[in-house]
């Protein structure tokens, strides 16, 4: 607690000594998580402090473009932290938003592992997850003072932000300069004058940036419609606009978007409306009418007063929030061409599934669920609810759905090289994936494993993880797909017991197959049956069904006593590998499929054990022998099939 109160004192001094009035940072606003805390004079505080000491002291060396992060200590203690401070700002001003925000953090959130703060020149965040170069909504806030609008020609004004918006967005994703995800624009009129902002965190890939200001900028239209000013912020970027200049333009080169439309006038002497005016007017309302459906779905929330929260959790039944992602049963049959055979993907236990096409021109999957399949409206709603709310690189992304007579179908991206199985199980195809591929395809994996236990705002079980529910997209980036058969823990819940045993032998942990107990331990087994298959090239069901009787997991047991590891590795893979790495993912997937749920990894640690080497894994114990279909084994009330075996390509 001294140590605590030090920091504190010290945070205060720098800040009191350093300041200055001409760019006084301003406090906006915090988001402590309450599901994960700590105890004072905790490994955890001091690995906090170590780390908030480390932001402020190595950032002035290190930082060249108003943003670091950092991590210290190992889990459960873990600390991983960063701050960036807004474009405009010099590096002093940097610090001094930064020590301000530490100390503000510590006493607003005192015991709290998740913490964001904000304030107009800085923001700060520290977590007991990784959460480095992942796109993050959650939480978010918009701001605006509610006592003002804008009276004068108020549906101009709307669509000046649109466009001047809209360009700065697009100039901040494509923005290099110094390593900055940034930009500022500005638009003069007789009245009012226009100057936007726009900035990502620089870890953030080009796509996953643009894709966070856009859906910022979808929720203007609902939000704050005729407001002269607004911020939206989220953890990983955020927008501004105001009708005064509020950044500092030295610093920065402030380029003047499009022009925006201007009111209909008939030229002197001509007989019709000049083209240029129509052009602008055209593009307007387009750009308009796009940002307003893109944004409906994100816009069912209340406005307080001044400062309103977006809600970090969802409380009953939410149906109501992906109404807006509805499709017309009309709309899917045009783009399928009325679910034409030579569009179809392929069929599953659930229905079949659609290549189709939208007017736009984007590709879509479409899956169909049969009338008479298992999965009923619960499932379905399952699906709608969980997909529409995750945001992740490694999931597949839900754009919407159908709900019409006895039509139940799920529309999502196209993922143009189908799933890990096609590939990885073709003796034609498994050249294909090199060692390089399939060790980028187990960290996604595990990425989005971890998004899913941890770092999503529900702590999600999959329930099937398995290579047909893996789709690869054009990069060869894994998305895990195929969410019917999840579910939701929530709060500080750990485990559950279900009498319904939905999955696919194999790849069921033994506690799951034979009484019903999942958790994210359960998902972790799977996780590590998936690595095995990865790196051997062979099906877990293969083996066991060959003369040898065994599993793959008791296999890779048996050549890792064996101190023949290597014997495992698929052989179409030639010297293309790393033996280190391919060792190291032995040994992690061994940890996985240990019998006992408690000696399983968590997704944190496994992520961090393939990410740095500095990290020695445990020795692993001998796994759980998997359930299988022959004389003397324990009977099961399920099939040796998956209830979800296809997902849409």
């Amino acid at each position: 607690m001294k140590s605590l109160n030090f920091f504190i004192a010290l945070l205060s001094l720098l800040s009191l000594a350093t300041i200055t009035k001409s760019q006084d940072p301003s406090y906006l606003y915090h988001s402590c998580s309450n599901d994960t805390t700590y105890t004072r004079n905790s490994t955890f505080q001091t690995n906090l402090i170590l780390l908030l000491f480390s932001l402020l002291s190595d950032a002035p060396r290190n930082n060249l473009n108003g943003f670091y992060n950092s991590s210290i200590g190992l889990d459960p203690d873990d600390v991983y932290g960063m701050f960036l401070c807004r474009g405009d700002v010099d590096k002093n001003t940097c610090q001094i938003c930064v020590a301000l925000a530490a100390k503000e953090a510590i006493q607003r959130c005192p015991v709290q592992k998740v913490v964001v703060l904000w304030y107009d020149l800085c923001l700060l965040r520290y977590s007991n997850r990784a959460f480095f170069a992942t796109m993050d909504q959650d939480p978010g806030v918009f701001m605006f003072k509610s006592d003002q609008n804008i009276a004068d020609e108020p549906e101009r004004f709307n669509r000046l932000v649109a466009t001047t918006m809209n360009y700065t967005v697009t100039q901040a994703t494509i923005a290099t300069s110094g390593g900055k995800k940034f930009a500022v624009g500005e638009y003069f009129t007789k009245s009012p004058n226009l100057y936007s902002l726009a900035q990502c965190t620089p870890d953030l890939s080009s796509s996953d940036c643009n894709r966070c200001l856009r859906i910022a900028i979808s929720i203007l239209p609902s939000c704050c419609s005729q407001r002269p000013g607004v911020s939206i912020l989220y953890p990983s970027c955020n927008v501004r606009y105001e009708t005064f200049k509020f950044y500092n333009i030295t610093t920065v080169a402030a380029k003047p978007p499009p022009p925006p439309p201007s009111p209909l006038t008939r030229p002197k002497g001509k007989g019709h409306v000049s083209i240029i005016v129509i052009v602008a007017i055209v593009i307007s309302i387009a750009v308009s009418m796009v940002l307003f459906c893109m944004g409906f779905s994100f816009l069912r929330r209340r406005a307080r007063k001044n400062r309103v929260s977006l809600p970090e959790k969802d409380d009953g039944d939410e149906i109501s929030t992906v109404e807006s992602l509805q499709f017309d049963l009309s709309s899917i049959e045009a783009a399928t061409n009325n679910f034409s055979p030579d569009n179809k993907l392929g069929e599953g236990g659930f229905g079949e599934v659609y290549k189709g096409k939208l007017p736009n021109g984007q590709q879509i999957a479409v899956k169909r669920l049969s009338k008479y399949s298992g999965q009923g409206a619960a499932e379905f709603n399952n699906e709608v609810l969980l997909i529409a709310k995750l945001q992740h690189r490694n999931l597949v992304r839900l754009l919407g759905f159908c709900l019409q007579g006895a039509e139940k179908i799920l529309v999502y991206e196209f993922v143009p090289n189908k799933s890990l199985d096609h590939f990885l199980f073709d003796p034609a195809k498994q050249g294909l994936l090199d060692w390089s591929i399939r060790y980028k395809i187990i960290g996604g994996i595990a990425r989005g494993l971890l998004y899913l236990h941890e770092d999503s705002r529900l702590r999600i079980i999959h329930r099937d993880l398995k290579p047909s529910n893996v789709l690869l997209d054009g990069e060869m980036n894994p998305r895990i797909a195929d969410f019917g058969m999840a579910k939701i823990f929530g709060g500080d819940q750990s485990q559950e017991i279900t009498n319904r045993i939905a999955g696919t032998l194999g790849y069921m942990s033994p506690e799951y197959a034979m009484h019903g107990q999942y958790s994210v331990k359960s998902d972790v087994y799977s996780f590590g049956v998936l690595m095995l298959e990865i790196i051997s090239g062979k099906k877990n069901s293969s083996l066991y069904q060959s003369d040898n009787g065994m599993d793959l997991p008791s296999y890779a047991w048996k050549q890792w006593t064996n101190g023949t590891a290597l014997e495992l590795m698929d052989a179409s893979l030639g010297d293309s590998y790393s033996r280190n790495e391919i060792t190291r993912c032995l040994h992690i997937a061994l940890l996985c499929v240990q019998e006992d749920p408690k000696n399983r990894p968590k997704l944190t640690t496994i992520v961090l054990m393939l990410n740095s080497f500095s990290v020695t894994p445990p020795l692993p114990r001998k796994p759980a022998y998997c359930v299988k279909s022959r004389t003397g084994s324990k009977p099961l009330s399920v099939n040796d099939m998956s209830i979800t075996e296809l997902y849409p390509r």
